[in-house]
């Protein structure tokens, strides 16, 4: 746990307004020695491990986590049997199967997954997502009557359908099976279905909460495939679900859930599924992503995921399942060169938007520290980006963030991000309940809504109201948890290889931030079009080296780093290796300054 009474450096307060904390209390600096001592690991990643939590005994396991010792038993997740039965009686059956999705990475990937398990036995599965815009998140009625009509009779639902009570009732009414898939947070009351598997229900005891819905769907096929082995197939007749954890990986890490326990191991192992690069989509992705080495699971969250995305934001929303599904290299390659055009579309429609949005809060806030939590809208924004401005605006200012996009109705749109502490979720389906949204939900970090204009300002005043003591409170308290600390001479790839060996980093298994104690800024200046900083820093025993600042132009980190040339600094950030024709070398990405006490 990290030291909440030590500052690091004696910083009190940074440009970011963050205390600068050690990431080990004492009781922590003493699993890391046993845990060095134990198995014999570099002093380092010992201390990355022991700072997350991870006890000495359960290191080694950690280090190299397996499909095999981590995997629930399928069971536990309640209506699971059912839900493999049904299905398991569809490929017995050689029935007409569709899948409905979502439009993200996640709907993507699980919808492919499931495509490509029923493609094995030579069964049709059509796939159907539904358009952002036209349409909305989950199943509608018209749909599923519509994949009925054209010969499904069983419907599989993923990463959607535990709250679409008026589609599946009206499913139900017309004799459809529905099976859903999904793992968001849903409320007491369930929609009718064949089978409703989701970890986040009230009543699932499993423990399984933290799985994306591909994690849900890969426990599901594995399910299935069992009871086909206890009706009768063999093994070999069965598909390879192990060969598909390259989506997994994929999806586990683009829908931010922990990586942890058996999220973890779906990664490590998915990530070695991807080096190998054996989906033809995802090949083709990664060549026109320009993606250079072996597959990490940064690259998964910040090169193939938004091009996926692109597709179900401001482009054809099944272009992503439809890739992730192909064997033909051809159809692959062009798909995602079309998927590199939207991608590239959507950056700059991003950039537009996020400063308009940035001109909007600044009005408001003035000289002031401003609401607790922001909400911006525009009519002329597209609703496929607005999760992206909710993001980039929570990442800016420190607080929750909602962006709406309104049509010419005046109906909105929005997206919700959400900091630590904070559940956004819970704060959007209370605004449901009581007549201020038209409908939304989500879960503590992200939320999506419908909302009227006209009951805009009500939004706002609810938000300020419900949030003020909370979000103020956790403002305060916001601390950077620092793992340690080096010299620009100690950026070796040597070193990054040594903290890469406690990965793959993200959500719930946060990348180590290391401090650069006292370093002169020697240069800064802006590169590219994203409002990046590129800085060099340099050593009291001479040394240099390059780091970069994604996104901090206009904020006080970009400030700083463009008004401190020629001051001694302190810096906080990550380090990566960054590959490029096949050279490498060691990037440091800076994500706070602090001014060395005098």
């Amino acid at each position: 746990m990290p030291d909440l009474k030590r500052t690091f450096l004696g910083v009190e307060r940074s440009v970011g307004a963050r205390r600068w904390i050690h990431a080990l209390d004492p009781r922590a600096e003493a699993a890391s020695a046993r845990m060095a001592q134990l198995s014999g690991m570099p002093d380092l990643v010992a201390r990355i491990l022991a700072a997350r939590g991870v006890a000495p005994e359960a290191a080694a396991e950690f280090l190299t986590p397996t499909i095999r010792d981590l995997m629930p038993d399928p069971s536990t997740v309640t209506a699971m049997d059912t839900a493999a039965a049904r299905i398991a009686d569809a490929v017995e059956r050689r029935e007409n199967v569709a899948v409905f999705g979502d439009y993200d990475v996640d709907g993507a990937a699980s919808a492919a997954l499931v495509q490509r398990y029923f493609a094995h036995f030579g069964l049709r599965c059509d796939i159907r997502i539904p358009d952002r815009i036209t349409e909305g998140y989950g199943p509608n009625a018209k749909a599923l009557r519509d994949l009925a009509d054209a010969g499904a009779t069983l419907i599989i639902t993923v990463d959607c359908g535990s709250t679409n009570l008026d589609a599946l009732s009206a499913a139900a009414g017309d004799g459809t099976d529905v099976v859903v898939l999904d793992h968001h947070q849903v409320g007491v009351d369930l929609p009718p279905a064949v089978a409703i598997v989701n970890p986040n229900r009230q009543d699932d005891l499993s423990g399984q909460g933290h799985l994306c819905a591909a994690g849900v769907v890969f426990l599901t096929l594995v399910a299935v495939s069992r009871e086909l082995r206890r009706r009768g197939k063999s093994t070999t007749q069965l598909p390879d679900l192990l060969g598909d954890l390259d989506l997994v990986a994929l999806a586990t890490v683009c829908d931010v859930v922990p990586l942890i326990g058996f999220n973890r191991a779906l990664v490590v192992r998915g990530l070695e599924v991807l080096r190998a690069r054996r989906n033809p989509g995802l090949r083709a992705l990664a060549e026109v992503a320009r993606l250079q080495g072996p597959v990490e699971a940064f690259h998964l969250g910040f090169l193939l995921g938004p091009r996926i995305n692109a597709g179900g934001r401001i482009g054809d929303a099944a272009l992503g399942s439809r890739l992730l599904t192909l064997r033909d290299e051809v159809e692959a390659r062009d798909i995602a060169a079309e998927l590199e055009l939207l991608n590239a579309e959507r950056q700059a429609m991003e950039r537009e938007m996020l400063a308009e949005a940035e001109q909007e809060i600044h009005a408001e806030i003035g000289t002031g520290d401003g609401p607790p939590i922001l909400v911006v809208g525009r009519p002329t924004w597209h609703p496929g980006i607005v999760g992206l401005i909710a993001a980039r605006l929570k990442e800016r200012f420190g607080r929750p963030a909602f962006a709406i996009s309104f049509d010419a109705n005046g109906r909105g749109t929005g997206s919700g991000r959400s900091i630590a502490g904070f559940d956004i979720g819970r704060f959007v389906r209370d605004a449901v309940e009581d007549g201020t949204l038209v409908r939304g939900g989500g879960h503590a970090m992200a939320a999506g809504l419908t909302i009227e204009r006209s009951r805009l300002a009500d939004f706002r005043l609810r938000a300020e109201t419900y949030a003020r003591t909370t979000v103020d409170a956790l403002r305060a308290e916001d601390t950077l948890a620092v793992d340690g600390a080096l010299a620009a001479r100690g950026l070796t790839l040597d070193m990054v290889r040594t903290i890469e060996r406690a990965g793959p980093f993200g959500s719930g298994h946060a990348a180590p931030i290391l401090a650069m104690p006292r370093h002169r800024l020697v240069s800064s200046a802006a590169v590219g079009s994203g409002g990046h900083i590129r800085a060099t820093l340099r050593g009291a025993d001479g040394a240099t080296t390059s780091a970069i600042a994604f996104r901090a132009a206009g904020t006080p980190l970009g400030d700083a780093l463009m008004g401190r040339r020629g001051e001694d600094v302190h810096v906080a950030g990550n380090v990566s290796i960054d590959r490029y024709q096949g050279s490498e070398k060691v990037t440091f990405r800076i994500i706070d300054l602090a001014l060395p006490a005098i």
